[in-house]
């Protein structure tokens, strides 16, 4: 099977991880805060402000209980996003409100935005569709003149960029992904970066049952009363912080992340010139200038018509296919509804590439031509 999805893991992986299984630390410890140090200078942050998670979505939970969202509040999304986003602020009792998206880029304008904010709008979530910044720089521009929080879900922009600035650097609040289908990977974990702070602090705590303290062997001999195993607790946290043993896999994957970033992009434009005169078949666009793709997808776009037949029949070659993120406003467990034509329209003709690191010139070919010939005899079916 030709994966849309696969992980790159090898000797220098185990290897760190037998060096974390010989220290007998495996929680929280030196190489969780060595992660967060080199993350952070990876995307140009602060280091006491980023936080090594269990998952990025564990990361949007916590934004809607930092920002203090709630019944009343409502938070703009673009529909063609991740689950997890709407879950954190329907949770809370907050409304999501979904806003549309460029059907061929799959990010959300500025206008997009704007047209779906409200007197009650307390913040804005924006996804990087596939890795593409999008208009994050202007949408940032647009949330600090109407006082609102932006949160960046950077899970698919891990070395995205826009003139140079990190993807995650221009929000409030910012999540990346590390599971076991993204660039750069851990298993499961994820990381947070929060601007303020205070915040900053109340997310550390949060992240570990609301203690002043993580353990009591962190606290001994810094500061703290002579009794060092008690509790200081300010408030009801939860347990979302990584550890050393997914930490050391992360930090060896991030010094590799510049390699598989590069053999993406030599895959992506593999893909569009392999099928730059497929009838049929629409290519991206191309990033814009001053931007860079961590290229997390690559898409084609079909007639609506054939692009499942085609899907299930690449999926019958060995080659898995498949289309993210099906539109939320489309669920009914968010009120559902509304008129998204852009969102829509993409949800109907994309259609998502293998795209990893792992995938040799032959794959790319095979899938290419593979592709090719199914929507030459989907259409010639259609057409008869």
């Amino acid at each position: 099977m030709i994966n849309v999805f696969q992980p790159t893991l090898g000797a220098a992986e185990l290897d760190a991880v037998r060096d974390v299984f010989d220290s007998s630390w495996l929680g929280h410890g030196p190489r969780t805060r060595q992660f967060e140090r080199e993350f952070a200078e990876h995307a140009g942050l602060t280091p006491e402000r980023t936080i090594f998670i269990t998952s990025a979505t564990a990361g949007l939970f916590l934004a809607v209980e930092l920002l203090g969202l709630g019944p009343g509040d409502e938070v703009v999304l673009p529909s063609i996003s991740f689950v997890g986003a709407a879950n954190a602020i329907a949770a809370a009792g907050a409304r999501p409100v979904f806003c549309d998206v460029d059907p061929r880029t799959l990010n959300p304008t500025v206008a997009d935005v704007e047209r779906a904010l409200t007197p009650a709008t307390k913040a804005v979530i924006v996804l990087h569709y596939g890795g593409v910044p999008g208009d994050v720089a202007a949408i940032a521009e647009l949330c600090r003149r109407r006082r609102l929080a932006l949160v960046e879900d950077a899970a698919c922009a891990v070395a995205s960029t826009v003139d140079g600035r990190a993807c995650g650097s221009f929000g409030d609040i910012a999540m990346w992904s590390f599971d076991a289908m993204k660039i750069l990977v851990t298993g499961d974990g994820g990381m947070l970066h929060v601007r303020d702070d205070e915040l900053a602090r109340r997310a550390h705590r949060l992240a570990y049952h609301g203690l002043e303290h993580a353990s009591g062997f962190s606290a001994a001999g810094k500061g703290v009363p002579h009794r060092w195993w008690e509790l200081t607790v300010r408030e009801y946290g939860r347990r979302v912080v990584g550890n050393d043993l997914t930490a050391a896999i992360g930090l060896v994957q991030l010094r590799r992340l510049p390699g598989f970033v590069a053999r993406r992009r030599e895959i992506a434009g593999t893909y569009d010139r392999l099928l730059a005169d497929a009838e049929g078949v629409r290519l991206p666009p191309p990033v814009p200038d001053g931007q860079v793709s961590s290229h997390y997808f690559h898409w084609v776009q079909l007639d609506p018509a054939i692009r499942d037949q085609v899907a299930a029949d690449l999926l019958d070659l060995g080659i898995y296919t498949t289309f993210r993120y099906a539109p939320l406003h489309r669920v009914p467990a968010y009120g559902g509804g509304g008129h998204l034509p852009g969102a829509d329209e993409a949800a109907r003709t994309t259609l998502l590439l293998p795209m990893h690191q792992g995938l040799t010139d032959a794959d790319v070919r095979t899938v290419a031509d593979s592709l090719r010939k199914s929507v030459d005899q989907r259409q010639a079916a259609a057409g008869g």
